[in-house]
């Protein structure tokens, strides 16, 4: 495994160049990149992942002017591009009939959720190919996302070959909020993110539909987890926002000035630090229930969901 400092573009193109993946720094999460036309190459994503060819995989693209040339633009989605791109937030729609993306990208449909970064470096980067990456996030699926290279390495460390381009800690911390226009008409909402519901409502002026996205598991750690806790055990590990509770074996603070925004930018990297403890189970303090608090919630709802 192999990490090259933010300024190696060159080194990191050249690498996707030749048909393997790199990890990449974003606004959101670190991302597993590879390049988006070639079956071959996004096979090895999912083959890193050990994700399930049935869950599909978001293209990154430099521009949503770039994304055309592959999908079919309407005026929701123009709208939501001149809003929110770049940033984060992904957008579904359909794919054109001579779209060069990928089947595995889309698991054999006619959509594909389309991504412009907000990261400085995955933008050169995105700018300096010729061709989009597939890009969901640099862990093993339905564990926790990462935020950090170190992250990355620890949660891919199967993967010898992987070169991962260190961008340091992900601003936001928080995947991107999903939303699918593919039928302009019902435009739905089926992941929360680090943009609100609300935001994007009040910006682009219509209702989005709350939709469930995926059956698969997801930001799961090892330890059990235990949410909305008003008391803890001595073995427990902690995770506080605000003024934490005492006794708890390890403890960790989201935000100490109940910050929602720094609190989910050191979600999964405190979470990750937690779990490697040797703590019974992880206890988290409650979390408000709004703005990008329900981003958070909504991955502590899926952490602790049984797998069916």
């Amino acid at each position: 495994m192999k990490i090259l400092k933010a300024g190696e573009l060159d080194f990191a193109c050249e690498v996707l160049r030749s048909g393997d993946l790199l990890a990449f720094p974003t606004e959101t999460v670190y991302g597993l990149g590879g390049n988006a036309y070639s079956d071959e190459v996004v096979a090895k994503i999912f083959k890193y992942k050990s994700r399930s060819p049935f869950n599909p995989v978001s293209v990154c693209y430099p521009s949503f002017y770039n994304a055309s040339q592959d999908i079919e633009i309407n005026p929701k989605a123009e709208l939501l591009a001149k809003e929110f791109l770049p940033g984060a937030l992904t957008i579904v729609l359909k794919k054109k009939v001579n779209s060069k993306i990928s089947w595995m990208c889309s698991a054999g449909g006619d959509t594909v959720g389309i991504r412009v970064p907000n990261n400085s470096i995955a933008l050169d980067l995105l700018k300096k190919l010729d061709f989009p990456l597939a890009a969901p996030s640099a862990n093993t699926s339905s564990e926790l996302s990462t935020t950090t290279a170190q992250s990355v390495t620890e949660s891919l460390k199967n993967c010898d070959d992987l070169v991962i381009l260190d961008g340091g800690t992900c601003s936001l911390g928080i995947e991107s909020t999903i939303i699918d226009l593919s039928v302009e008409n019902q435009p739905k909402i089926l992941r929360k993110g680090a943009i609100s519901q609300e935001e994007i409502e009040n910006r682009c002026g219509f209702t989005l539909v709350e939709t469930e996205c995926s059956k698969f598991s997801h930001y799961k750690p090892t330890k059990p987890i235990i949410t909305n806790v008003q008391k803890i055990e001595k073995e427990d590990a902690l995770l506080a926002f605000g003024n934490p509770i005492s006794g708890a074996k390890y403890c960790l603070n989201l935000s100490s000035n109940s910050d929602l925004t720094e609190a989910a930018k050191n979600f999964f990297l405190m979470l990750r630090k937690l779990d490697s403890t040797d703590a019974k189970r992880i206890c988290i303090m409650p979390i408000p229930n709004i703005s990008i608090g329900l981003a958070i919630n909504d991955r502590l709802k899926k952490a602790t969901q049984k797998d069916k």
